[in-house]
């Protein structure tokens, strides 16, 4: 039979997948009219896990062969005690073995799968008629003892078996499972039911964020949350998404970012804030972005960027350590080497380094613009580029790609940085840095800037550059302003994605392989999209 390339099936089950449906449906019907509808059951008392039952099966086993040595004789019968404990154990029929009077169906739960012995005898005539209907990928309740078969597998001996919940579509075909990856994104339930160890990411994923909120609590930052939905659209370089609000008839805008709104808490008196944020950002999509992801912003008054570059590669150091054992990964086949020292290079030692270009021997933004014309950099802002843009350019161009060990840069800019601190030996550049691995940008953080006056003078230049492109959106937040007027102290700002954070350490290569729901097209218009292209 040919194999259906679109999503790894065979093409019988593609195309008579309503046919399928309707068998399992008439099941369904069947048991309904004899008044045993699954849907109806409201609870199952689970006593056990089948990861942890065969863990204790296996310790109990080793500990009777210790006792008893080689009296087989004894062993039978001490083996043969075990069987006085009954367990419930609950999921979902991965495969199943009919026979006669004895069938076998491999049962996975939460935790991990085992096999299930039904012997007709044991379970009643009736049961295991309506046993031997049941299908792949019913949910399914089961009360009995637990053996070793003669196979040598740990299984459990059915007493009592239940039909929990039908399942009317079928899994994907066991030889081929589910392997495209678009179907795997869009329908991750059934990723997870038949690649179980996909599960291990999310799971992973969930382990980081504990760790992550353990450190920042032990080193007495507070958990805050801020709004979601705000009321103007700031004049950044990331576009939102908008929304309305009909009873305050108002647009609305989701937000981008958590700084704003962290840093007047740093104002109120809170000394150190964090918040583990929802952001949105109406832009392109690749393995490394999706408009919604997850970012860790942290505040900590009385310190600067130094302080910071120390604390996030403490923090990077243990967290990898406690999830993968070892501060040294692998990374899509690339050793990574978290515990050494993380090299730290000014943007202007960066492009000094990977580019062969000194900053300092441009006297003008003529010369800088003229360097760029020679190496063949582009500029995006051309002839209105200055000595910042060109150096921010020759970054991008040379270096990014070269800082695949764990890289801080900083000392970026003033032209990119409009919340950084000016740097007082030199104001063209701010008290900025950036993070790299695997030549990928992790985190971003400022010694933040705490004058209300040159805050607003970069708001205003920020709004008029997006005027001068002809772009009407974003103004000044006057309310983060105002708070600034009553005083920050000196602040350590912070951001990084968590995202990114969690396709390092699990092994990863695709943002959507660490989001359980990333943001896809809907099949309908990616049908007609492709129906377009053909």
């Amino acid at each position: 039979m040919a194999e259906n390339t679109k999503n790894n099936l065979p093409e019988d089950t593609t195309e008579n997948i309503n046919e399928y449906r309707q068998v399992r449906l008439d099941k369904l019907n069947d048991l309904k009219a004899a008044g045993a509808n699954p849907y109806e059951i409201t609870k199952f008392d689970v006593t056990a896990k089948n990861a942890q039952l065969k863990a204790d099966y296996e310790a109990k086993e080793q500990e009777i062969k210790s006792a008893v040595g080689d009296d087989e004789e004894k062993l039978a019968a001490e083996l043969e005690k075990l069987q006085a404990e009954t367990f419930t154990v609950a999921g979902r029929i991965m495969s199943r073995r009919i026979m006669g009077k004895a069938s076998f169906m491999d049962v996975r739960d939460g935790t991990d799968r085992i096999q299930v012995y039904v012997k007709r005898d044991d379970v009643g005539t009736e049961v295991y008629q309506g046993f031997k209907k049941w299908d792949i990928g019913d949910i399914v309740g089961i009360k009995g003892f637990v053996f070793r078969t003669k196979m040598g597998e740990i299984s459990v001996h059915a007493k009592e078996i239940k039909l929990l919940s039908k399942s009317l579509l079928p899994l994907p075909e066991k030889w081929h499972g589910l392997k495209d990856q678009d179907t795997r994104y869009r329908k991750r339930y059934l990723d997870l039911i038949v690649n179980p160890d996909v599960k291990q990411t999310f799971i992973t994923r969930s382990r980081i964020m504990k760790e992550i909120r353990d450190y920042m609590d032990n080193i007495g930052y507070l958990e805050v949350e801020t709004p979601v939905l705000l009321p103007i659209q700031i004049a950044a370089a990331a576009r939102p998404f908008t929304t309305h609000h009909n009873t305050l008839d108002m647009d609305m805008f989701l937000r981008i970012e958590t700084e704003l709104n962290l840093k007047k808490l740093i104002v109120g008196g809170f000394d150190r804030v964090y918040e583990v944020g929802r952001i949105f950002r109406n832009e392109g999509m690749d393995p490394s972005h999706n408009p919604e992801f997850t970012t860790i912003e942290m505040y900590q008054s009385y310190t600067d960027y130094i302080g910071m570059m120390d604390l996030i590669e403490d923090l990077y150091r243990k967290l990898t350590v406690k999830i993968c054992g070892t501060d040294t990964i692998t990374y899509q086949g690339v050793e990574i080497k978290m515990g050494q020292p993380w090299e730290r290079l000014t943007m202007k030692e960066a492009v000094e380094k990977y580019a062969g270009v000194r900053y300092d021997d441009w006297a003008t933004d003529e010369d800088a613009r003229a360097c760029a014309k020679a190496k063949g950099v582009e500029v995006e802002e051309g002839d209105n580029a200055t000595k910042g843009h060109v150096l921010i350019a020759f970054f991008d161009e040379f270096v990014e790609a070269k800082l695949i060990q764990p890289t801080i840069i900083y000392d970026y800019p003033v032209e990119n940085s409009p919340l950084a601190k000016k740097k007082p030996s030199d104001p063209a550049f701010t008290e900025r840095f950036e993070y790299f691995i695997y030549a990928r940008e992790m985190g971003n953080a400022f010694s933040e800037l705490n004058d209300p006056i040159d805050q607003r003078k970069r708001f205003e230049d920020q709004v008029a550059a997006r005027r001068a492109l002809g772009d009407m959106t974003g103004e000044i937040d006057e309310e983060f302003i105002d708070a600034l007027e009553y005083g920050m102290p000196p602040t350590g700002g912070l951001g990084f994605g968590v995202d990114r954070l969690v396709m390092l350490l699990t092994d990863s290569a695709s943002i959507r392989d660490v989001l359980l729901f990333p943001t896809m097209k809907p099949i309908v218009q990616q049908n007609q999209a492709e129906t377009e292209e053909e």
